[in-house]
């Protein structure tokens, strides 16, 4: 069998030098501006809009944001997005959308549908060979790419719902699998299906010797617990002891820094970490090197990308849109610059604000990393705080006074005029230096902050639980493991069913 893992590498390598040579050009934007457009010029949407037209244009960006509005999920669906549902042929994208994915985002919020299209799930997998493909960079071994892929993920269990299916996105990617590829993932169509992640952890930890896992896939919180389980159910020293040829763990949805430290003390040996950018509406990076801190932006899978400043001169302090047509394309963009991404794709999105922040950290690679959401930023004085200065302090602090905060949530309280903290944490601290440190911390790395601090933003409150609390509540609402998130940044709904479930536990919020 050794033979097959030579071939598997050596087809890798070539594919990464064909990528090489192709290198990265803003050129394919335009190639999948036009193909998008001219796709989708005599849908519903498109003669809306008039595609014809724009594509005509002598400036067909700007006739482009001229003509089309900028609009979240709800904006979309109930102005296009709601007929594409109810089986509506030609709407928004040629022919009739038959699958959705169901996106909750993080915890408390309703599911979305998104939809999903033949052209999307073909853009999908042509991405993931061109991941494989970056492995060679690695240069592991040929035995390496013999081994199972595990993905940790939602349940690929599928409903149909009137003309319909909609269910998890994995669900509709694996239905779209290869039969050559199914044997090399883990757990198991079956396995799978379960949405009971409880029972699904159990059955995963119960096969684990039977598996010899090369790479695992997943949100790190759910990765690191069944990690750990199946540590403490073999009474291994480190999950390499069961799974030797374990190299590469691909994460995505949330800082992996947090879980770093931990997910260090339960390895034998050395795994590489790369971060992928993966949503319900498209497969938009990834990490092609542990060298590198940013993701490739994938600039020719059918998704047209547009970028707009997260300042006071594009959004309102609310989190919405000042302009809903004006944004910049690859051409405009500047590092080190928050950016929301908005997106135009293959499954007929149009102009559709995703929620997401990023930063260039690499302009002429096209080069990105997620720094936060758009409702997930504190704002509510004028200290400005993104996601991205909220993680920065938590780690900084962490790291002085040698303590690991894996989990954490933050809100802000009109009435009292100041930010409520809830740290996870295993061990006695000292909650008021703490409070005091990351206060000090975010005032140094956030000019807003530090003056919001001294006139009108009130000091802090923090409590610290187990851990486990943050679980818990995931639990109780129904969304414990697989794709879901907790919130960083709460909102009102949010804080007030946390607050609660802390009241339960006895902890004052």
């Amino acid at each position: 069998m050794q033979i097959v893992g030579r071939i598997i590498k050596t087809s890798t390598q070539i594919g990464q030098k064909r990528s090489l040579k192709k290198g990265i050009s803003i050129n394919n934007q335009l190639k999948a501006f036009n193909k998008l457009l001219f796709r989708a010029r005599k849908t519903n949407f498109g003669t809306s809009h008039d595609f014809e037209q724009i594509l005509e244009d002598e400036n067909p960006f700007l006739a482009f944001q001229n003509n089309v509005p900028m609009m979240d999920y709800d904006q979309f669906y109930d102005t296009w997005l709601h007929r594409t549902i109810d089986g509506v042929r030609d709407n928004t994208w040629p022919g009739k959308t038959t699958y959705f994915a169901l996106s909750s985002g993080t915890t408390g919020s309703p599911s979305k549908r998104i939809p999903v299209t033949q052209q999307m799930i073909r853009s999908f997998q042509k991405t993931s060979l061109k991941q494989m493909t970056s492995l060679a960079d690695l240069n592991l071994p040929p035995k390496f790419y013999q081994k199972s892929i595990l993905i940790v993920g939602g349940s690929t269990e599928l409903v149909h719902v009137g003309a319909h299916v909609e269910g998890d996105l994995s669900g509709i990617l694996k239905k779209h699998t290869s039969w050559i590829a199914s044997p090399f993932t883990k757990p198991g169509s079956k396995t799978t299906k379960i949405k009971d992640w409880n029972k699904k952890l159990d059955i995963m930890v119960e096969a684990a010797p039977k598996w010899d896992i090369g790479i695992m896939a997943g949100i790190p919180s759910w990765c690191i617990m069944l990690i750990e389980r199946i540590i403490a159910r073999y009474e291994l020293n480190s999950i390499h002891d069961i799974w030797p040829n374990f190299k590469v763990y691909v994460h995505g949805g949330v800082f992996i820094d947090p879980y770093v430290k931990k997910l260090e003390r339960l390895l034998g040996e050395e795994v590489y970490l790369l971060d992928t950018y993966l949503a319900s509406e498209g497969y938009f990076a990834y990490q092609k090197t542990p060298k590198k801190q940013g993701m490739q932006l994938l600039l020719n899978s059918g998704i047209f990308y547009e970028f707009v400043p997260f300042n006071s001169d594009y959004f309102n302090a609310d989190g919405s849109l000042i302009n809903k047509h004006k944004a910049f394309t690859l051409s405009n963009v500047q590092p080190n610059i928050d950016y929301a991404l908005i997106i135009s794709t293959n499954a007929g999105l149009w102009r559709y604000i995703i929620g997401d922040l990023v930063q260039f950290t690499d302009v002429e690679q096209c080069e990105i990393k997620i720094t936060g959401r758009i409702k997930q930023y504190l704002s509510l004085v004028g200290e400005h705080l993104s996601l991205d200065n909220i993680q920065e302090a938590i780690i900084s602090v962490g790291k002085s006074s040698e303590l690991e905060f894996e989990e954490y949530c933050v809100y802000p309280d009109d009435v009292s005029q100041k930010h409520f903290w809830t740290l996870g944490v295993n061990e006695d601290v000292d909650i008021s230096k703490i409070n005091e440190l990351i206060d000090k911390t975010l005032a140094e790395k956030n000019d807003d902050y530090a003056s919001a601090r001294k006139y009108s933003l009130g000091k802090p409150e923090m409590n610290c639980v187990p851990t486990d609390y943050f679980y818990e509540f995931m639990e109780k609402l129904g969304k414990l493991g697989s794709q879901n998130k907790f919130p960083r940044v709460m909102n009102k709904h949010q804080a007030t069913q946390w607050q609660q479930f802390l009241k339960s536990k006895e902890v004052k919020s």
